[in-house]
């Protein structure tokens, strides 16, 4: 196990606790974290969030964005997973899609599956999409030069 990029044998005489027991801990802190923000911070918005995403894509000159979408690929693929995770240069990579405003609130995050080895394999295999192809959206209400619109959008970089 790697704690701040130390070896096994050096995390355990530095803090004396066995790897099992680390892990098992993790788990538990994971689980209290969860149970404690999962309410507010691991849902998706609301109708009162979707307004305050919409306004502050109005304030940016941006009508109807809701939120800015981002597919990042993580070098650091856990060492079990590097096979399943291969990206076109051989080396190990896990990408996620993630979407949050400019409060850096992440109220959308969905990680690769394995063989999915780019960004559009990870955007058609999301959950955010899936949902928006069912008509499954968050609601949002806006007037572009007098047309009106009933869905948001994400502002992406060149996915």
């Amino acid at each position: 196990m790697l704690a701040y990029g130390c070896p096994t044998d050096a995390t355990d005489e530095y803090i004396k606790i066995g790897e099992s027991t680390t892990i098992e801990s993790l788990k538990r802190f994971c689980r209290a974290i969860v149970e404690e923000f999962a309410g507010e911070y691991l849902r998706s918005p609301n109708a009162t969030d979707v307004a305050r995403l919409l306004h502050i894509g109005k304030d940016c000159g941006f009508l109807g964005m809701l939120g800015s979408l981002d597919c990042m690929h993580w070098k650091n693929c856990p060492t079990a997973w590097a096979g399943q995770y291969a990206g076109r240069s051989g080396s190990s990579t896990i990408i996620p899609d993630v979407v949050a405003d400019y409060d850096m609130w992440i109220w959308h995050a969905y990680f690769g599956l394995p063989g999915t080895n780019n960004d559009i394999n990870v955007l058609e295999a999301s959950h955010l999409f899936a949902n928006l192809a069912q008509g499954i959206a968050p609601p949002a209400h806006y007037v572009i030069q007098g047309k009106e619109y009933n869905m948001g959008y994400y502002l992406v970089d060149g996915i």
